[in-house]
């Protein structure tokens, strides 16, 4: 190795290293858009109240399958929520914390197997982030209260968002409209 070559590559290398760490970077990175859209400026945090809790006591608060999916970042088996074929009015809460998230009027059958929405009800109630799991990039969606994990949003939904957030059942719980 010459030391032309070994200073080209180190340079290279600290460049690369500087980059990624600058906020181009991480807006650049693939579904970023979402996360950076939740993770803004902070404002989200100031409006909910967050709920804390250890994991000891999730385990107790939670089902074994709303804690594997909720706290271990899980997936329920597609078409396994009767949340699914609810088409009642109403809203749909999170299962640990009873934030509201979403509506039954932007519900939709995505033939995905989960409960879709094209928006949240608020966007301050659902925070997102960059999801590198399963050897690909994707946006998951988490309870702004609690951080519980409700799923992924993906950009193949219908207008006017274009958006679907495809949420695990289990995550959800139904308060009909009255």
């Amino acid at each position: 190795m010459n030391r032309r070559y070994f200073l080209s590559s180190s340079f290279t290398l600290v460049a690369f290293a500087v980059l990624a760490r600058h906020p181009l970077a991480g807006a650049l990175a693939p579904g970023a858009h979402h996360a950076k859209a939740a993770q803004g400026d902070g404002v989200n945090a100031k409006r909910i109240k967050k709920v804390i809790k250890t994991d000891a006591e999730w385990k107790q608060l939670l089902t074994p399958d709303q804690y594997y999916i909720m706290r271990q970042k899980g997936t329920e088996v597609p078409y396994s929520s009767p949340l699914n074929d609810n088409h009642e009015k109403g809203t749909f809460e999170c299962a640990a914390c009873s934030l509201p998230l979403f509506s039954s009027a932007t519900k939709f059958d995505s033939g995905t197997g989960w409960p879709s929405f094209w928006a949240p009800i608020k966007k301050e109630n659902v925070r997102e982030e960059v999801d590198n799991s399963l050897s690909m990039t994707r946006t998951e969606v988490l309870c702004a209260r609690c951080d519980a994990h409700s799923g992924h949003v993906f950009d193949d939904g219908p207008k006017p968002t274009g958006l679907r957030y495809c949420m695990n059942g289990v995550a959800l719980k139904f308060v009909k409209k009255v």
